[in-house]
C-alpha cells in the first residue's frame, strides 16, 4: 500500500524541498495590505520582511478547503492513501476543517493532529515519511503521530511585541514598558497551544532560557530517549548569516549528541512573531 505524506509550509518545508524529500506541501496563504500571496510561490521571506518594515498590514489564513481537497484528489490518483499533517489544532482551524472533509473519503485520507508547528511539525512529517517508506498504513501513521504529539515542545522569543499587540496577546502599555526595559517574552507551545513562559531582559539571555527550557522538558518527559534519537530544531526570523550561525551554535553546543539544524520560520508564522524572533523545539526521531 502506498501512502502520500502531505503538509503545509508551516512545517518549514518548502514546496521545492518537499519534492526532494518525497513529501507533498501546500503553500500557506499570507495577506499583505489586502493582497493575497502564497509562501514560496510569489512571496519570499526577504520580500515579507521588507513589507513588514514598511509597516504593511500582514495577516494569514488557513488554506482554502478546495485547495486541500484538490490536493487529496490528485494524490489519490497516484497513492492508495493520504496522511495530511497540518499545524496544531490549538493554533488553527485547518485541522478541524480537514478532518470533517476527510469523512467523505471512505478511510483513504487521514488527518493527523499531533499539536505541532514549525520545527517539530517538520520532525513529525519526516517521521511520517519514514513510516510510509517502511510500509505502514495511513491509519498506523496517524495513530503514531497523534500519540507522539506529547513528546515535543517549542519555545519562541520575539524581538518586538508589535505583532503580539495586533493579535491581542499583549497590551500597548505592556509593550511600552517591555521596550524601555529590553524585555523579551519567551513563549511556549506545549500541547499545541501558545502561552507565556517567562519574561527575560535581552535576546541573548532569552536564547539561553529557551535552551534551559528544552533541557528541562527532556529531563522530565524524554529521559529514556537517547540523545541521538532527539531532533533539536532551531528556528527564527533572523536575517543575517551571523545571527543564524550564533543561534544554531548555541543550540549545537547545548545538545552535541542530538540532531540539530536551523529552519527559517515560515512566512505565515513570521506574520505573528515579527522580524528578529528566535525559537527552538525538540522531538523524537522514529525508529
Amino acid at each position: 500500500m502506498s501512502v502520500a505524506i502531505l503538509t503545509d509550509t508551516n512545517s518549514g518545508i518548502t514546496v521545492e524541498e518537499g519534492k526532494t524529500l518525497g513529501i507533498h506541501v501546500i503553500p500557506m496563504p499570507v495577506i499583505v495590505d489586502a493582497t493575497d500571496y502564497l509562501e514560496g510561490e510569489n512571496l519570499t521571506h526577504a520580500q515579507l520582511y521588507e513589507m513588514m518594515r514598511a509597516d504593511a498590514d500582514v495577516s494569514t489564513s488557513q488554506p482554502a478547503p478546495q485547495v486541500i481537497i484538490d490536493m487529496w484528489d490528485a494524490l489519490l490518483k497516484e497513492y492508495d492513501e493520504v496522511v495530511y499533517i497540518p499545524m496544531s489544532s490549538g493554533l488553527s482551524n485547518t485541522c478541524e476543517t480537514a478532518t470533517r472533509f476527510a469523512l467523505d473519503y471512505n478511510g483513504k485520507v487521514f488527518v493527523a493532529d499531533n499539536r505541532r508547528i514549525s520545527v517539530t511539525l517538520r520532525a513529525a512529517v519526516l517521521n511520517a515519511k519514514k513510516l510510509a517508506d517502511d510500509g505502514k498504513s495511513g491509519k498506523e501513521i496517524k495513530e503514531h503521530l497523534d500519540a507522539d504529539g506529547k513528546n515535543s515542545v517549542i519555545f519562541v522569543t520575539v524581538n518586538s511585541l508589535k505583532y503580539l499587540i495586533k493579535n491581542g496577546r499583549a497590551t500597548r502599555a505592556a509593550a511600552a514598558i517591555a521596550t524601555v526595559l529590553n524585555i523579551k517574552p519567551v513563549l511556549i507551545i506545549d500541547g499545541g497551544k501558545l502561552d507565556a513562559y517567562k519574561k527575560i531582559r535581552g535576546m541573548e539571555k532569552s536564547m539561553h532560557v529557551m535552551i534551559e527550557g528544552i533541557q528541562s522538558f527532556i529531563k522530565t518527559n524524554l529521559a529514556d530517549v537517547p540523545p541521538e534519537k532527539l531532533r533539536i530544531g532551531a528556528a527564527g526570523t533572523l536575517e543575517t548569516p551571523e545571527e543564524i550561525e550564533h543561534w544554531l551554535g548555541l543550540v549545537q553546543a547545548a545538545f552535541p549528541k542530538s540532531q540539530t539544524y536551523y529552519d527559517p520560520l515560515s512566512c505565515s508564522i513570521a506574520c505573528h512573531v515579527g522580524i528578529g524572533a528566535a525559537g527552538m523545539g525538540v522531538s523524537v526521531i522514529v525508529d
